[in-house]
């Protein structure tokens, strides 16, 4: 494949930008004595309450990845760091879900709050069209990093 032409220069735009991304978010980790595991829980847990779902450990660890031990400690590190709290579903006291406390979306958007706003400036400079074009190709990005299109797929040795 070449490594030239337009797309593959949004292309290493992009490649560049998950990098920088990540660094952002392991800054803010590290400042604050997180894993990086810790900022995708809550940025999933955030996520999934603005969709208005409501997330239970096994469905928190399942989306990152985690077993089931992995996850008992990731949630209960980031409850003893006030980070989140585990509630006891009104309907069901069986179903214990898992909520980011509102001092963590507060600390999360005094790191993260300026590069939100300067995406919201940048976007704001598109009309309608540019957006829903953007849009479709994050979404399509995201969907095809999900997939993990193009992964070797490699026998384990016997």
């Amino acid at each position: 494949m070449s490594d030239r032409g337009p797309e593959m220069e949004i292309v290493h735009l992009l490649r560049a930008l998950t990098v920088e991304l990540g660094a952002h978010s392991a800054r803010f980790a590290q400042r604050n004595g997180m894993h990086p595991t810790d900022v995708r829980a809550l940025i999933a847990l955030m996520d999934a309450a603005r969709a208005g779902d409501a997330l239970t450990a096994g469905h928190l660890g399942a989306a990152l990845g985690l077993n089931s031990a992995g996850t008992t400690a990731l949630v209960d590190r980031l409850e003893r760091a006030g980070h989140v709290r585990r509630v006891r579903d009104e309907r069901d006291r069986r179903k214990v879900t898992v909520e980011v406390d509102e001092r963590a979306v507060a600390l999360g958007w005094s790191h993260f709050g300026p590069l939100i706003t300067r995406a919201v400036e940048l976007l704001s400079g598109y009309d309608a069209r540019e957006r829903a074009a953007i849009e479709g190709f994050l979404s399509g990005m995201r969907e095809a990093a999900g997939d993990d299109v193009g992964e070797p797929h490699h026998k384990q040795p016997g």
